[in-house]
């Protein structure tokens, strides 16, 4: 199997809680237009687990979280990556994502976001925009049992 090259990685959290005896997951809506996981770059040598805690923290506020252990999906996809005033180019990216638990319901969102919203699993399958997204609700939920 041949190695693929990622120009870019980045890691999130499938991140639920408990409400009324059923899971709720968290689902941002970007300024985009999009509805989507927490998710942002790997910085330095951080882990892929600290990235993830830390863009947790930074988009939402939220600082307690349990992750499920044994649950760790990729996905990857090609996206045109323009900014900072450069010309747009293919940039194929990889995402790691970790599922997780908070006693939270409370969002700070940082500035990269538009709202938020907890749904009960159908719900936030409906919700999210991109299909890889909905697969990793999907493969959370059945993770979880």
């Amino acid at each position: 199997m041949a190695h693929i090259k990622y120009d870019e990685k980045s890691c999130g959290v499938v991140l639920f809680r408990e409400k009324e005896g059923q899971n709720h997951f968290l689902v941002l809506h970007y300024p985009g237009g999009h509805w989507d996981l927490v998710k942002g770059h790997v910085e330095g040598d951080e882990t892929e687990q600290e990235t993830a805690t830390r863009e947790l923290l930074e988009e939402t506020g939220i600082a307690d979280i349990t992750y499920v252990e044994g649950f760790r999906q990729e996905i990857s996809y090609k996206y045109y990556n323009g900014h900072d005033f450069k010309p747009a180019k293919l940039s194929n990216k990889q995402v790691v994502f970790f599922l997780g638990k908070t006693e939270l319901e409370d969002i700070h969102l940082s500035h990269e976001h538009k709202d938020f919203i907890w749904l009960p699993y159908d719900e936030a399958v409906e919700k999210l925009t991109f299909e890889n997204a909905k697969n990793l609700v999907r493969k959370g939920k059945a993770f979880l049992g």
